[in-house]
């Protein structure tokens, strides 16, 4: 007998770093368990500099390219077969609100503890504090599995 509920959407937040990694793993087999799909979220921000005569964004920014990275990653992270249901979404703009926003109707939302760069570092998981704090489902801080945790 089939179920008329619909399957379970587990957001995931995946930056590249280690323990976005082991958060798209733990979101995968949670969603596995529960007969559920994942949406796995990559949030970029037009690579900017603000200088003197204001913003300037980086003309080596390509957004296929950086849709052709995320999706080699995911294939890296998932060698062979990718999880069944597994949709990638690149985003562009704020982390937090982005995964706030899609959070929105979803059975949970499941973010690394720390992301990457000099501001992720310097916040020490402030990504992952709003989403706690603001997201519509429950939420799921996931730490790196080892300190060398490979990343493909």
């Amino acid at each position: 007998m089939q179920s008329s509920e619909p399957v379970g959407r587990v957001v995931v937040g995946v930056d590249g770093s280690a323990s976005s990694y082991a958060a798209l793993r733990w979101a995968d087999r949670y969603a596995r368990s529960v007969g559920g799909v994942v949406e796995a979220i990559h949030v970029w921000d037009t690579p900017s500099a603000v200088g003197f005569a204001g913003p300037a964004i980086d003309p080596d920014f390509d957004l296929t390219q950086a849709r052709e990275r995320f999706s080699a990653e995911l294939g890296a992270l998932f060698p062979g077969e990718r999880p069944p249901g597994l949709k990638e979404v690149l985003v562009e703009g704020d982390p937090s609100e982005i995964l706030i926003r899609a959070s929105r109707g979803a059975e949970l939302l499941v973010v690394g503890r720390r992301g990457r760069g000099a501001f992720a570092r310097a916040m020490l998981g402030s990504v992952s504090q709003r989403c706690a704090q603001h997201a519509a489902c429950p939420v799921v801080v996931v730490r790196q599995e080892t300190e060398t945790d490979p990343v493909h």
